[in-house]
C-alpha cells in the first residue's frame, strides 16, 4: 500500500508540474502584448513600459515561470490588476461559495445516482428500469443553465420559496448564516447535479449489472442471502471502481462548470471571479485561478486512485508485483 501511494503521489506531482507549464505557456502564447491588452489601445508607451515592469514582462519567460512557481510553493501569489489584491486572498474568498456548492451538488448526485442506478439494475428490463433510464436520458438532454432558469421561475418567482440569486454569506454578521447560505446554494446545486446524476445513474446501473453476473454473486445467493443483501453488501463495493472514476471526474467538473451557474444565480464564487477577470483582462487572476482549478482536479483524481486500493486490494497487489 505505501508503495502504491508513493507512485501515485509521484504521478500527481509530475502531472501538476506539467500542468503549470501548459498554463503558463498558453498565456505566454496569447497574441499581443499583455500590458497593452490590460491597459487598452489608448495607453501611452510610458504606461505600457511601467506595466511591463510591474508584471515582470521585461524578464525572460523562463525566469517569469520560475518566479511564479516558486511563489506558489512559498504561498505567494500575484497581485490582481483589477482588485489590487493578492490572488490567493481573492480565490480563498470565492472558494467559500464554490466549494460548498460543488459539495452540495456532488452529495445530491451521489445519493440519487446510487439509489436510482442500483434500483434500475435490480429491475432490469422492467418498468422501473425503463422509467429510470428515461429520466436519465431527459437529464442528459437538459442544459444546466436552462434548468437553472426554470428552477428560478418555479421556486423563486412563482412559489417565492427562495431568492432568485445572490449569496447572503455564512455568518450572521454578514447578514446571512448557515441556514441562509445553504438555502441560497440549493437551487444552483440542483441545477449542477441534474446532468451529473443522469450520467452517474447510467454508469452505476451498468457496473452493477456487470457485477451481478460474477460467480461470487451466485455463491452469495446460494448461501441464503437475499437479493437486497447481495446488492448492498457485495455487489456495490465490487462495482464501485468505474463509479468512483466517474465521481472523481464529476466533482472536478462541478467546480469548473460552476462558472455558468454562478453567473446565472449571481453567486460570488470562483467561476464568477474568472469570468470577471477575463472581462477585465486581468491575466494574473486568470492564470492563478486556472492553475487552482487544474490542481483541484488532479488532486481529486489522486485521492480517487488511493480509494481504488482500499476498495479493491487486488490493485495494490498488482502494482506491488
Amino acid at each position: 500500500m505505501p508503495l502504491f501511494v508513493l507512485r501515485r503521489l509521484l504521478s500527481f506531482i509530475l502531472t501538476l508540474l506539467a500542468t503549470s507549464v501548459v498554463v503558463f505557456a498558453v498565456l505566454e502564447l496569447l497574441p499581443g502584448n499583455a500590458a497593452q491588452v490590460i491597459l487598452g489601445e489608448t495607453a501611452t508607451a510610458e504606461s505600457i513600459a511601467a506595466m511591463e515592469d510591474k508584471l515582470g514582462l521585461n524578464q525572460p519567460a523562463s525566469n517569469r515561470y520560475l518566479n511564479w512557481v516558486g511563489g506558489l510553493l512559498q504561498g505567494r501569489t500575484g497581485l490582481s490588476i483589477s482588485y489590487d489584491t493578492p490572488t490567493a486572498q481573492l480565490m480563498a474568498e470565492r472558494m467559500q461559495v464554490t466549494f460548498p456548492l460543488a459539495v452540495m451538488a456532488m452529495g445530491l448526485t451521489v445519493a440519487l445516482a446510487l439509489a436510482l442506478g442500483i434500483y434500475a439494475a435490480s429491475q432490469q428490463n422492467k418498468a422501473g428500469d425503463v422509467g429510470v433510464m428515461t429520466l436519465s436520458q431527459l437529464g442528459l438532454a437538459l442544459p444546466n443553465f436552462w434548468l437553472a432558469i426554470l428552477l428560478i421561475l418555479l421556486f423563486a418567482v412563482h412559489l417565492e420559496w427562495v431568492s432568485a440569486g445572490g449569496f447572503p454569506g455564512w455568518t450572521e454578521e454578514a447578514g446571512g448564516g448557515l441556514g441562509e447560505g445553504i438555502k441560497a446554494l440549493l437551487l444552483p446545486a440542483m441545477a449542477l447535479a441534474a446532468v451529473q446524476t443522469a450520467i452517474l445513474t447510467r454508469v452505476t446501473r451498468s457496473a452493477v449489472l456487470d457485477t451481478l453476473r460474477e460467480d461470487f454473486v451466485r455463491t452469495a445467493r446460494a448461501k441464503g442471502l437475499s437479493r437486497r443483501q447481495v446488492l448492498w453488501r457485495h455487489v456495490l463495493r465490487n462495482a464501485m471502481i468505474p463509479v468512483l472514476t466517474v465521481m472523481g471526474l464529476q466533482f472536478g467538473n462541478l467546480i469548473t462548470s460552476a462558472i455558468v451557474i454562478e453567473n446565472v444565480f449571481v453567486l460570488p464564487g470562483i467561476g464568477r471571479l474568472i469570468f470577471q477577470a477575463i472581462a477585465n483582462r486581468d491575466l494574473i487572476v486568470v492564470r492563478d485561478v486556472v492553475m487552482l482549478l487544474a490542481a483541484l482536479v488532479i488532486l481529486i483524481n489522486f485521492l480517487i486512485d488511493v480509494l481504488y486500493a482500499w476498495i479493491d486490494p487486488r490493485l495494490k497487489v498488482g502494482h506491488a508485483g
